[in-house]
């Protein structure tokens, strides 16, 4: 007898729903695949994205809709090449019934291609890649953090909201770098501003030199930016050195200074940036999830731990819709997308294509922390228009 094919098991657990007959037992455990980065760069923001994922079962009596959870973790070692076989493990060799995946925008392509193609539901806790919620959009993909569109937007939009006329962008080139950079130009145009040069280097280059020589004669009156990790603790120190932190306002989407406050030391003070969250949000449920966070781990939560921990109220929310049955996917997607989630950063719910739609709040970096100072663009969607999601 020949191998049968998941969609099969699918179509059939459909027909018995239809028939009035329980597809699954509720009592059964629900196995989620956490394919996340836990060795390497990225290995703090995994970690800090699945103990948020597992606090909110863990608030939830280890259950969730009434189903035992088990979790199943896999490195992915933020290794593109290796994510095409990682997602295949999980899927084939575990049969989980849920994935949750992953932070490096490569490797999150190989977990939407098999969200699509076999109809697991998966939640994205950070990869901001555009592609995901626009044309590659599906009932069985879901973000609970941004697209790169998003923060880079509620940036250009406060510049402009603060008088500025005219700024440069500056970032590698790649594609996280050109996507933020549409979202800042148009959060420019929208307040009555322009972008009027886009400056770039190789990723991953941190010879910034040559970019920073030209900033003063640009005639600008701020330079928005997309760098992370290594390269934003460069960029920073390298703009404050060339005299430039005192001349022309830095700003950017959050991630320039998200995490790497403390290495970037003086030279970060005062830059602006835009993000979906940040130190000193005052409302109840950030201060009661930071305390049980910091409890549980030892650690203080972040933009990570707030999107793994959404990604757990997101799936809950399914699953209650759904009875407990993560295969019934339309039933999933459309409980979600009725939910307001009641998240650290805010409420939020999500678009029509599985985004947030979210406050983009307005930062600025003083004394190591990323101060909240203001909300730059309140229930900001992605404006992504590439979904075809029948029935859905």
């Amino acid at each position: 007898m020949g191998q049968i094919s998941r969609r099969t098991i699918l179509a059939g657990a459909a027909a018995a729903v239809a028939l009035g007959r329980p597809a699954i037992a509720q009592a059964a455990p629900l196995k989620v695949g956490m394919m996340l980065p836990f060795s390497g760069t990225y290995a703090a923001l995994g970690e800090n994205i699945a103990s948020a994922f597992e606090l909110l079962i863990a608030e939830n009596g280890g259950k969730l809709a009434g189903r035992p959870v088990t979790l199943i973790r896999l490195d992915d070692e933020s290794d593109p090449a290796k994510a095409p076989a990682n997602v295949n493990r999980l899927t084939e060799r575990d049969n989980v019934d849920v994935l949750l995946g992953t932070v490096h925008s490569g490797v999150v392509m190989a977990l939407v291609q098999a969200a699509r193609e076999k109809q697991i539901p998966l939640f994205i806790p950070n990869a901001g890649n555009v592609a995901a919620t626009r044309e590659l959009c599906s009932p069985s993909v879901f973000r609970s953090s941004f697209s790169n569109w998003q923060p880079a937007y509620g940036m250009g939009r406060a510049l402009a909201t603060r008088g500025v006329k005219k700024a440069a962008w500056v970032t590698w080139d790649y594609a996280a770098g050109k996507e933020s950079g549409e979202g800042f130009r148009d959060g420019l145009r929208a307040g009555g501003a322009e972008m009027t040069h886009q400056l770039t280097v190789p990723f991953p280059e941190t010879n910034f030199q040559p970019i920073l020589a030209q900033i003063s004669g640009l005639g600008v009156e701020a330079v928005g930016s997309f760098f992370a990790g290594g390269g934003a603790i460069q960029f920073v120190k390298d703009y404050a050195a060339a005299g430039l932190r005192d001349k022309v306002q830095l700003c950017g989407s959050g991630f320039l200074t998200e995490g790497v406050l403390k290495p970037q030391g003086a030279a970060a003070e005062g830059i602006l940036t835009a993000l979906h969250y940040g130190d000193g949000l005052d409302n109840a449920k950030n201060l009661a999830f930071r305390a049980v966070f910091k409890a549980k781990t030892g650690r203080d939560a972040d933009v990570y731990a707030v999107q793994g921990y959404d990604a757990g109220q997101m799936l809950l929310a399914g699953l209650v819709a759904a009875k407990g049955d993560a295969a019934a996917v339309q039933a999933l997607a459309a409980g979600i997308r009725a939910a307001k989630i009641d998240s650290p950063r805010g409420a939020f719910t999500l678009s029509a294509s599985h985004n947030p739609v979210q406050t983009i709040w307005l930062r600025q970096a003083k004394d190591g922390q990323n101060k909240v100072i203001g909300a730059a663009v309140e229930a900001l969607a992605d404006p992504g228009a590439g979904c075809k999601m029948a029935g859905a």
